[in-house]
Order: C-alpha cells, then sequence, then structure tokens
C-alpha cells in the first residue's frame, strides 16, 4: 500500500472547494487543479460520504 498524500499538496488541489463536500466532488476538484494519480487515488479510496471539511478529507485519506 502506498503512503498517503502529503496534506499540503492535498489540500492544494482542494483549494476552492465548497464544504460539505461529497466524495465525488472532491475527486472532480481535485482533477480540476492538476492533482497527482496518487493524490486522485487516495480520494477515491475515502468511504462513500460527505466531509464537513480539509480536516475530515485528511483525516479519511490518512486511514485507508
Amino acid at each position: 500500500m502506498s503512503t498517503a498524500p502529503n496534506p499540503i499538496d492535498l489540500q492544494k488541489h482542494l483549494s476552492g472547494v465548497d464544504y460539505p463536500a461529497r466524495k465525488n466532488d472532491l475527486i472532480k476538484a481535485a482533477r480540476e487543479h492538476g492533482a497527482s494519480e496518487d493524490i486522485v487515488k487516495a480520494l477515491e479510496t475515502m468511504p462513500d460520504r460527505e466531509y464537513d471539511g480539509p480536516n475530515a478529507v485528511s483525516q479519511a485519506v490518512t486511514r485507508r
């Protein structure tokens, strides 16, 4: 299993996201902001639910 993406890089690629946000919205935003495939894959592994902010996203990514 690969390591979780750097939280700073992750949030950089999610800038401008309006929270709460669904998993698919986060993946779309990351792709639109030029996120690496590693970041996109990390987001894809998160549970499919609504996230209330950047910290919730970072926690979900690191728990995979």
